[in-house]
């Protein structure tokens, strides 16, 4: 609009709102969003709004490390003051993703300590974190305060005595399911690198290093520690120290036990004696609601967990084989619970108790023992009837079996309709119906077409083309799909990836999908953060053919490392069947750190 056009005439002054006027406004207005996906689409509208939203972003979160240069990150959010970071695919908890694949954390860090020296938190999952990282992370953020690791490798008590000894703010230190191993005689002492003075820490997890830990310091460091409301030990703790630090911290909220064992020899009466003390420090553990840990765990010691089980809402025994007459005691004053994590050792006959008590529960993980395709599970479609009918407020399974049936899973369909989450795992090859032999393609129908909430699903089992058609027609609101040891032809997947337009992640593993069944997704892909197929029958050529139409796509063939010379490049025909597919959408183009045993089409 030109001056002449203008209301009121050309000659009178210039309007009070200038664009960086409306910039500091939306800024403003910006700064109550918290959904980041309510962000993503303001940040559509147009330059000044990506701009206003880029400049008010906080907390950042970044699903695929490779979607996005650091360098462009941190230039486009230049005030974060937390960052979720994401490395590998999800497979590679199951060896699924080669040693060496990538994923490393350095080139985040570097990016960050020099454009953002105001980062508070950090969480990182499934990334390569070395010791000289978590140092430089250590020294390069003032007011660093949170950090959690989960699914991480290459780091050890060297890095850890580093965040210890210069985070002086550190709220968080949660380390989860890493590999931490280091060598008895090259372990460092990094409990006793945190300040001697009172610290800020709230949370502090370590049930993953596999190091002794320094008891001594440990206790004086729980002493100091007032705002303590969250501590997990490892299994080096026995069941006498953790009584000790439960005395120093009466004010925890959540507890992991470690062993949950004695470590050394216990003398002549003294076992009655612990019990006893220990039983009496649990009671005193009013604020107590969530526990965990176990492993090792002497069942003489379950009783004393007693007096805390009416107030838990959250038990995890994953790590611990407990049997169904142990867990029943327990689980009959836990009517409250809304979170619980079993192994199958705890049979039909424990979940039948869950059932008959936790009618408040909200989420159920039932993991395997033996994780074997071969082995025989605990656990079948009994168990699970029985907890869909004493739980109706179920929102998330993961249920690990052997022996499933239609009529269960139906069952669970309509006995919890708000079901969010739905991962049935029938370990071994293509099992059917247990009892009539048929498919499982009805009971997993059932599931999509009466949880009208479902966004995550799991499928296993002897499933045909059916099954998928159900999940294409009714799955609308479905975000992630895990597919092993399923399907017939191309158009089970034909049917999912044209049918469920919210799917965001598609992981497939052992299933007969080829060049066709990739293909019929080329619409979709774009939109989706990642697809993984291995041992599939997707070629080369698809492989290929999908790079040339998609060019912004990343595909990724990935071949598992050769014994003798892990750097031999390995060509294969078109027509031969790849190994390994990853593909996902990146904003950078392709990786410049992909090892030898990954080509980039």
């Amino acid at each position: 609009m030109s001056d002449e056009e203008a209301p009121g005439g050309g000659d009178g002054p210039s309007p009070p709102f200038s664009d960086q006027v409306l910039e500091n406004v939306l800024e403003s207005v910006l700064q109550f969003l918290d959904c980041r996906r309510d962000r993503n689409a303001a940040s559509l509208v147009c330059r000044s709004w990506c701009r206003a939203e880029g400049q008010t972003r906080r907390k950042l979160f970044i699903g695929n490390c490779y979607a996005v240069s650091p360098a462009r990150a941190v230039e486009r959010f230049p005030c974060v003051r937390a960052l979720v970071l994401k490395g590998k695919p999800r497979f590679a908890d199951f060896e699924l993703v080669p040693a060496g694949w990538g994923a490393r954390f350095s080139p985040w860090l570097a990016a960050l300590a020099t454009a953002n020296p105001w980062l508070e938190r950090l969480y990182v999952k499934r990334m390569s974190v070395s010791d000289a990282d978590l140092s430089l992370l250590a020294r390069s953020f003032p007011s660093f305060r949170d950090l959690t690791l989960i699914c991480c490798d290459g780091f050890g008590t060297a890095g850890l005595a580093a965040i210890a000894e210069h985070c002086r703010n550190l709220r968080v230190l949660d380390l989860i399911e890493n590999d931490v191993e280091d060598l008895e005689d090259q372990a460092l002492d990094w409990v006793s690198r945190f300040p001697q003075s009172t610290t800020s820490l709230e949370s502090l997890v370590f049930d993953c290093v596999g190091c002794e830990v320094n008891m001594d310091a440990l206790e004086a460091l729980v002493a100091r520690s007032p705002s303590l409301r969250r501590l997990r030990v490892n299994q080096r703790v026995s069941v006498g120290q953790l009584r000790r630090l439960m005395v120093r911290a009466p004010q925890l909220t959540d507890l992991g036990t470690g062993s949950f064992g004695e470590g050394g020899e216990v003398g002549p009466g003294e076992w009655e004696v612990e019990v006893a003390d220990l039983e009496a420090a649990f009671a005193a553990s009013r604020s107590l609601a969530c526990l965990s840990g176990f492993r090792n765990h002497a069942p003489e010691y379950i009783p004393a967990i007693y007096p805390v089980c009416a107030n838990l809402v959250s038990l995890n025994l994953g790590y611990s084989v407990i049997t169904a007459e142990e867990l029943e005691p327990v689980i009959i004053h836990c009517h409250n619970l809304q979170t619980l994590w079993v192994l199958d050792t705890v049979h039909d006959e424990g979940l039948q108790a869950v059932a008959a008590t936790c009618k408040d529960l909200r989420e159920l993980r039932v993991f395997p023992l033996d994780g074997a395709e071969e082995s025989e599970g605990f656990v079948s479609d009994i168990g699970l009837i029985a907890i869909s009918e004493g739980c109706p407020k179920l929102r998330s399974i993961l249920y690990f079996c052997q022996r499933m049936t239609n009529a269960a899973v139906a069952s669970t369909s309509k006995n919890c309709p708000e079901l969010v989450v739905f991962r049935l795992c029938i370990m071994g090859f293509c099992r059917p119906d247990r009892q009539t032999g048929e498919p499982m393609d009805e009971g997993f129908g059932a599931i999509v077409m009466n949880c009208q909430k479902l966004t995550r699903l799991a499928v296993s089992g002897l499933l045909t083309d059916k099954a998928f058609g159900y999940i294409g027609k009714y799955g609308k609101s479905v975000r992630t799909l895990s597919v092993a040891f399923a399907g017939n032809s191309d158009s089970g997947l034909r049917y999912v990836l044209e049918g469920c337009p919210k799917l965001q992640k598609l992981e497939i593993r052992d299933s007969p999908f080829g060049d066709a069944a990739l293909l019929s997704g080329i619409h979709h892909y774009y939109n989706m953060r990642f697809l993984w197929m291995s041992s599939c029958k997707v070629t080369i050529r698809g492989c290929k053919e999908v790079a040339q139409r998609l060019p912004h796509l990343v595909v990724e063939v990935i071949r598992d490392r050769p014994e003798k010379d892990d750097c031999e490049a390995i060509e294969k025909d078109d027509g031969e069947a790849v190994e390994k597919l990853y593909m996902y959408r990146s904003l950078a183009g392709p990786r410049d750190d992909a090892p030898r045993f990954v080509n980039i089409l």
